[in-house]
């Protein structure tokens, strides 16, 4: 719904431009926000005092849009941001409910300048709870005289209603809780119960108690199905009188209007911490795991550098073995042949020649090859 800051910072930044601009410039910007939210900005150079601001901005109904303006009431709490600066033109431009025409030589010089712009740019969040002031204010006033508090549905946002009952000596606010995904439902489910506890201790007693249900609370009896079907149970407060005496009214109507931003902020920021924290678990795990095969691969290489080196010992054994083995075959083999050409009897060589060689024959026939 609403944002949690009241001041629209884009809308303060080119009001702020324009403010101080040291030579008159021209601007004709639209401006679009979430929730439906629309600006328009105009200066002339012409008139560079003078600025336009036109607004366009869902409206707090009962149920169904009953009317494109804004009340009497909503329009005077906008005068009432700076009377001297601030002046509502009549009619507003075609496709808005409000224009503006504010004198920037009427802003005091200095620090107030800044509030002042401040303020201005605060002008969707003064019309929404302006708007829901009154309704809490007016409401049920003939009911309540009957002895019958009827729930009113109040619509922002189409798929965020909630609604308020006004009773004897309390105003009960009721906000149905929709999400689109389990896991938010779970992270909700478990907020709204912490959110029971804190309220229902002494340190916060004086806040608005909070109650969180799965089904309807019994004041929403005879409404539509189709608004009571949830997966988010639903959340209530019950504002007493002490909560809506003087400045509190403003805060109290704030923190209603921010409630469901409130949750949905909570949510997602819950989901982005869990994810977090498990990517960093996951990491650290792959860490241990990483490490772990580096000891192993370490253990490994060092048992194959101790087995490889043993194995060269031995292949070093082994070759001295072969060598030392080659080189006794080889003095064996010496002494051998030392001892063969050691034998030498005197005068064997010439009897050899003369008895031991072979006689050769010769005839004096000769043959014929025969055919």
């Amino acid at each position: 719904m609403a944002s949690f800051e009241r001041a629209s910072p884009a809308l303060k930044e080119i009001l702020l431009r324009i403010y101080r601009a040291e030579k008159p410039i021209e601007v004709d910007h639209h401006l679009y926000e979430f929730g439906s939210v629309e600006y328009h900005i105009k200066s002339s150079a012409s008139a560079p005092q003078l600025t336009y601001l036109s607004i366009s901005t869902p409206l707090l109904t009962q149920g169904v849009l009953l009317s494109y303006g804004l009340s009497p009431y909503t329009t005077q709490m906008v005068r009432e941001i700076s009377t001297d600066v601030l002046e509502i033109v009549e009619p507003a431009t075609e496709g808005y409910q409000l224009t503006l025409r504010l004198d920037f030589s009427k802003i005091p010089r200095g620090k107030d300048s800044l509030k002042v712009i401040t303020e201005v740019s605060s002008v969707q969040s003064i019309i929404l709870s302006s708007q829901l002031k009154e309704m809490l204010q007016s409401v049920n006033s003939w009911d309540a005289s009957q002895g019958m508090y009827k729930p009113i549905k109040l619509v922002y946002h189409p798929r965020e209603p909630f609604y308020v009952i006004r009773q004897p000596h309390k105003i009960v606010a009721v906000f149905p809780m929709r999400f689109k995904d389990y896991s938010d439902v779970i992270i909700a489910t478990s907020f709204f119960q912490e959110l029971m506890d804190v309220g229902s201790s002494e340190k916060w007693a004086k806040a608005p108690p909070c109650n969180w249900s799965p089904i309807p609370p019994a004041e929403l009896r005879g409404e539509p199905l189709e608004d009571l079907s949830t997966n988010g149970g639903f959340v209530s407060f019950d504002i007493s009188s002490r909560h809506v005496e003087g400045k509190r009214l403003d805060k109290t109507v704030w923190s209603l209007l921010n409630f469901y931003a409130y949750v949905k902020h909570h949510v997602k920021c819950t989901r982005g911490f869990i994810q977090r924290r498990m990517r960093r678990r996951l990491e650290s795990l792959v860490e241990v795991l990483q490490n772990s095969s580096l000891e192993d691969d370490r253990h490994i290489r060092k048992f194959q550098e101790n087995a490889g080196w043993q194995y060269m010992k031995k292949l070093v054994k082994l070759s001295s073995k072969s060598k030392i083995l080659k080189r006794s075959c080889r003095d064996f083999t010496r002494k051998i042949m030392r001892i063969r050409f050691r034998i030498k009897i005197h005068g064997f060589g010439r009897f050899r020649r003369r008895w031991l060689t072979m006689l050769k024959f010769s005839s004096s026939k000769g043959y014929t090859k025969l055919e």
